[in-house]
């Protein structure tokens, strides 16, 4: 598998407004070619092996009505100032994940779902933000699934490489920085009691010190989903994400429904924008039976 991309399923796939009256549902793909908050170039590709994989074909294959709405504009590295250290290219990732929020929350008006394709995954901060900053608007709020093997819970003054692409979650949930935190003028995005971390194995000291101090309601280690099975796991995850929720977000890191972090450079015959699209397909009601 390679080292990154993410696949960004928004809660509207799996909620209660708009989209879930009949199984065929509407969904528009935008790519995020983000690749400055980590240290490995390369998944700036990922939006495009996930088409060439033929994500739009399978899933109209499925019943379902796809639109692609390109990709949300990215700098160019080579041609930024990186900034701090403990949070390099912070200024521009905002940007970029600003510009992602703005885009899915359109999509939302539009009625339709978005599906978001990366890129590194400091982008889930603009998706997710997108989401909830929709549902706000209903009194609502979502939940989370947060699939990866990495907590994404650093903030610029514990992170112990600078990668921006390890602190979406914390600042989602209001621990910082600010630049991401408080997309649409407004922080925390997703309620702690709602937020569930699944198959982390890599968690540093100050991770587990940020999450205990954010209150995450839920955290399945693969250790769990080994001794519990995949099927359990997600039965409580699923039952923390949707309580008093609109519905959730799926954010998959593929490192470890946003997709991210699907690398090109460090992949093999496209396999992992392969696994990508099956399971997006899976996700949008591809049985094997």
């Amino acid at each position: 598998m390679s080292n990154s991309d993410e696949l960004s399923i928004p809660s509207t796939a799996f909620s209660r407004r708009g989209t879930q009256a009949s199984l065929a549902r509407r969904i528009r793909v935008i790519g995020v070619p983000l690749d400055m908050g980590a240290s490995r170039r390369g998944v700036d590709m990922g939006p495009s092996a996930m088409r060439v994989a033929g994500l739009e074909a399978r899933l109209e294959a499925l019943g379902h009505e796809v639109t692609d709405g390109g990709n949300i504009p990215v700098e160019i590295a080579e041609t930024q100032a990186a900034g701090k250290e403990n949070a390099r290219y912070l200024r521009q990732i905002a940007k970029t994940c600003t510009r992602t929020a703005e885009a899915v929350m359109k999509i939302l008006e539009d009625g339709m779902i978005p599906l978001v394709l990366g890129g590194d995954h400091s982008l889930a901060a603009g998706s997710v933000s997108g989401v909830a900053a929709f549902y706000r608007r209903w009194g609502e709020k979502i939940g989370v699934l947060w699939i990866d093997a990495h907590s994404d819970i650093n903030t610029p003054e514990t992170s112990p490489s600078g990668n921006v692409h390890g602190m979406p979650l914390a600042a989602l949930l209001g621990l910082g920085p600010d630049a991401l935190g408080n997309i649409f003028g407004y922080a925390p995005k997703i309620a702690p009691e709602n937020t569930v971390l699944i198959g982390v194995r890599d968690i540093d000291a100050a991770e587990r010190e940020n999450i205990r101090r954010a209150g995450v309601a839920e955290v399945f280690t693969m250790r769990d989903i080994d001794e519990r099975g995949m099927r359990a796991v997600m039965e409580e995850a699923l039952s923390v994400a949707g309580n008093g929720t609109a519905g959730y977000h799926v954010s998959l890191d593929m490192d470890s429904f946003e997709m991210v972090e699907v690398n090109p450079v460090i992949d093999e015959h496209n396999r992992t924008a392969d696994l990508a699209v099956e399971l997006a397909c899976s996700a949008f009601g591809k049985k094997i039976l």
